[in-house]
């Protein structure tokens, strides 16, 4: 589509409307499997069914050995695992070929796939979109979310003229995507405000990504904030750092299992976990066997032992350091 034309189009009519829902849209549940060693559950108002846990893409890259990063993985999916997390950046985008030769074979069926851009403009966006295609080994990706919404000014640039939504919009027409999200790490604000921007332009989000854990409640809480608003809306929500990359567990007030039940307790799709080796695979399905929803007095007792800690977050250093921000160490990825 022309600039002019979908400038004309969404002027008349709001970006979503002028959207037509292509075929690629309709739910493949029917053609997953279920598994009773994990729990399944609605993505928003997609009619999509996905596994609680899903399995972190960027640990899957990190290991020098790129046959036990596939070996993991089709146990994950084997045991019950269809949600894969992943991103055009993860370790230069080790992660996603990995991914991509682990789902050869009849596995990419098996899967719900989402990968993320961090491409602000159409041709950053296309140009991302076009690799991770290649290296996924796919024609088409379940779910792309915008990558570190983490700046104000992330949604005037990706909601601008020529900006990346008008990439991701005439990527789902062309079939190449099914679903659209965003994710973020750094400040509830900037979440609201990509869902403010949005919904000035008429356009709904699929899904949003975002911290959900025990320390979050008490600090910038995305959880308090953020997860409302995208309930009311029908947003699939997706949990991260639930662990923090480790720096949550190095508080010493919480054990991993009871972080993963806090997780699992709150009213999101997904919590997408780290899985780099047999143990925390075995982990996140023993999550899934023992979870029982908290109580509002576990839940409680929980968040008070974890206050302190969590006051100033000291242990969630993506909300308050540069450390996990990529894209500000390699702005040229934004286009």
């Amino acid at each position: 589509m022309e600039r002019r034309d979908f400038l004309k189009s969404t002027a008349a009519a709001g970006i979503a409307s002028a959207i037509p829902a292509p075929a690629q849209t309709a739910p493949l549940a029917a053609r997953r499997s279920e598994s009773p060693n994990m729990i399944y559950r609605q993505l928003g108002t997609t009619g999509e069914r996905v596994s609680a846990i899903g399995m972190g893409g960027y640990h899957l890259g990190k290991q020098a050995d790129a046959a036990e990063s596939i070996r993991l993985i089709h146990s994950g999916i084997d045991r019950g695992i269809n949600f894969l997390d992943n991103c055009w950046d993860y370790n230069g985008g080790l992660s996603e070929v990995r991914m991509g030769q682990a789902l050869r074979n009849g596995y990419r069926e098996k899967v719900f796939l989402m990968t993320k851009m961090d491409g602000r403009t159409v041709k950053e966006f296309n140009k991302q979109l076009e690799q991770s295609l290649g290296r996924l080994q796919t024609d088409t990706i379940d779910l792309v979310q915008f990558h570190e919404i983490i700046r104000m000014e992330d949604p005037d640039r990706i909601f601008a003229p020529s900006g990346a939504i008008e990439a991701a919009i005439a990527a789902k027409q062309a079939g190449k995507i099914r679903y659209i999200g965003f994710t973020g790490h750094k400040d509830p604000a900037v979440h609201l405000r990509m869902l403010e921007t949005a919904q000035r332009h008429n356009f709904h989000f699929d899904t949003i990504q975002m911290p959900i854990n025990v320390m979050d409640a008490h600090f910038r809480s995305f959880a308090k904030e953020v997860m409302p608003v995208a309930l009311k809306q029908g947003i699939g929500i997706l949990a991260m750092k639930t662990f923090g990359d480790g720096n949550i567990l190095r508080s010493n007030t919480v054990q991993p299992i009871e972080a993963l039940h806090y997780g699992l307790t709150q009213p999101v799709s997904v919590i997408i976990t780290g899985i780099d080796n047999t143990q925390t695979l075995d982990q996140a399905f023993e999550a899934a066997r023992t979870f029982k929803p908290m109580t509002e007095t576990e839940i409680s007792s929980l968040l008070a032992r974890t206050a302190t800690a969590a006051s100033e977050g000291r242990f969630e250093p993506f909300k308050t350091t540069a450390q996990f921000d990529g894209t500000a160490a390699n702005p040229k990825w934004l286009g």
